[in-house]
C-alpha cells in the first residue's frame, strides 16, 4: 500500500501534468484564497451562544473583543473575489463571441452553474426546518441556521448581477479606462456623505441601499479593466498606496467603523450596503494581488503540491461557498443538544479563550464540510440524474426556504 505522502505527491502531479499552459494559475490561486476566506471568515468571525432551553443564538466576538476588528479586514476578500469574477467574465465572454455564443447564451450558462447550487442548499434546508423540530432541535435553534445559511446567498445574486453588466463594463473600460471605477468610488463618497454628514439625520435611511451597485461593482470593474490591460503595475502601485491612505483617513479622521462586517446592536455597517471604507479596503486587496500576480504563477507553477490544493478549492467551489455555515451547524447542534455548553462551539464568544478553541474546532468544521460536499457536489453539475419531478420539487423547495427565510432573516 502506497504511503499518503507518496500518494498526495502522484496526485499532486498528475493534476500539474493536465493542466493545461495556457491556464492562469495565478488567477485560480487568488480565487481560492478569497474563496477560503468566506468560511474561516464566519467561522471565526460568528459565534453562537446558548439559551437556557438548549436554542442556540447567534453571536460575534466583535461585540466584546475589539481587537478582532483588524481581523476581518483580512477574512473579508470580496474585493479579490470581485476582481477576479471580473477578469473572468471579460474573458469567458470574449470566448463565447469568438464562437458566436450570442450574450443571453453565455449569461443563462453562467447564472445556470451558479444557481444549481444554491437551488440544492436551499431545497436541503426546506426539508429540515420541519424535521428537525420533530427531532428535539429548538425553534431558535432552526431560526439561527436558516439565517445562518442565507446570510452568504446575497453575494450569488450580487455576483450574477454583475455578470450581467459585464458588456457595460468591458465599454465603460474602453471609453473611460480606469476612470470606469474612479467614477464608482466617487458615487459611494457622495452617498456616504449624505448619510454620514451634518443633514444626516434628514437623509432617508433607503439613501444607503444607492451604494450597492457602484460599491460592489467597483472591484469587479477593476477585474474588467485588468482583462483588457489597462490595470498594470503601476496602476496596481496607486490601487495599493491610495487605497491604504484613505482606508487610514476614513478610520482615524472620519470615524468609520472598524469592522468590515457586521455586528449585532451595532446600527452602522460598513459593508451592509458597502461604506467608502469598503471600497477602499477592495483597491488595496485588488492593488497587491495584480502586484503578485506573476510572482504567484510561478510558485504555483513549480510547486505541484501548491497547485492541487487550489484545483480542488476551485473545482469544489459552489458546495465550499453554499455549505460551510450547514457544516459549522452540523457540529453546533449535537453539541448543544449532547454536551451543552461547549467552549468556542456555544459558549458566548467574549474571551481569549473562545478564540483559541474556535481556532482548534476550524479543522473538525473543515472535515464535516468535506464530508456533506461528498453529497453536495451532485448540484454543483448538469441534473442529469434528477429526473424533471425531482427538479420541480427541489424548485419547489427552494422557494419555501426563501418564503421562510424572509420571514425570519
Amino acid at each position: 500500500m502506497a504511503h499518503p505522502l507518496t500518494a498526495l505527491h502522484r496526485a499532486a502531479r498528475q493534476v500539474d501534468a493536465r493542466t493545461p499552459e495556457t491556464r492562469d494559475r495565478a488567477l485560480d490561486g487568488l480565487r481560492a484564497l478569497a474563496l477560503l476566506a468566506v468560511p474561516v471568515g464566519h467561522w471565526m468571525l460568528g459565534g453562537f451562544t446558548l439559551s437556557p432551553d438548549g436554542a442556540l443564538h447567534n453571536a460575534s466576538p466583535l461585540s466584546s473583543l475589539g481587537f478582532f476588528a483588524p481581523v476581518s479586514w483580512v477574512l473579508q476578500m470580496l474585493g479579490v473575489f470581485f476582481l477576479v469574477g471580473g477578469h473572468s467574465s471579460v474573458r469567458s465572454l470574449e470566448r463565447a463571441r469568438a464562437k458566436d455564443v450570442t450574450y443571453g447564451a453565455w449569461l443563462r450558462g453562467r447564472s445556470v452553474r451558479l444557481l444549481r447550487p444554491v437551488l440544492g442548499v436551499t431545497a436541503v434546508w426546506a426539508l429540515l426546518i420541519p424535521v428537525l423540530p420533530r427531532l428535539g432541535v429548538p425553534a431558535d435553534t432552526v431560526r439561527t441556521g436558516a439565517t445562518l445559511v442565507v446570510q452568504p446567498l446575497w453575494y450569488i445574486g450580487v455576483y450574477l448581477g454583475l455578470t450581467a453588466l459585464t458588456p457595460l463594463c468591458v465599454a465603460a473600460g474602453r471609453r473611460l479606462r480606469g476612470w470606469s471605477a474612479g467614477v464608482l468610488v466617487a458615487a459611494v463618497a457622495a452617498v456616504d456623505l449624505l448619510r454620514y454628514g451634518p443633514w444626516a439625520e434628514a437623509v432617508p435611511s433607503w439613501v444607503g441601499l444607492l451604494n450597492i451597485l457602484p460599491g460592489w461593482l467597483f472591484g469587479y470593474q477593476l477585474g474588467v479593466l485588468w482583462a483588457q490591460g489597462r490595470l498594470g503595475r503601476p496602476a496596481a502601485r496607486v490601487l495599493l498606496l491610495g487605497g491604504g491612505a484613505l482606508f487610514a483617513a476614513l478610520l482615524l479622521v472620519f470615524h468609520y467603523p472598524a469592522s468590515m462586517v457586521g455586528v449585532p446592536g451595532v446600527e452602522r455597517t460598513n459593508s451592509h450596503p458597502p461604506s467608502l471604507l469598503v471600497l477602499a479596503l477592495a483597491a488595496v486587496q485588488c492593488g497587491a494581488a495584480v502586484l503578485l500576480r506573476d510572482r504567484l504563477g510561478r510558485l504555483l507553477t513549480r510547486r505541484p503540491l501548491l497547485w492541487l490544493p487550489v484545483v480542488v478549492v476551485n473545482l469544489s467551489a459552489m458546495t465550499i461557498f453554499c455549505w460551510h455555515q450547514s457544516a459549522m451547524l452540523a457540529v453546533a447542534v449535537p453539541g448543544a443538544a449532547g454536551l451543552g455548553a461547549v467552549p468556542g462551539l456555544t459558549t458566548a464568544p467574549d474571551s481569549l479563550g473562545w478564540v483559541t478553541a474556535r481556532l482548534l474546532l476550524l479543522p473538525l468544521f473543515g472535515a464535516v464540510l468535506v464530508a456533506i460536499g461528498w453529497f453536495a457536489r451532485r448540484f454543483d453539475g448538469p441534473w442529469t440524474t434528477f429526473s424533471r419531478t425531482w427538479k420541480a420539487v427541489a424548485g419547489a423547495g427552494a422557494a419555501l426556504f426563501a418564503a421562510y427565510a424572509m420571514g425570519v432573516v
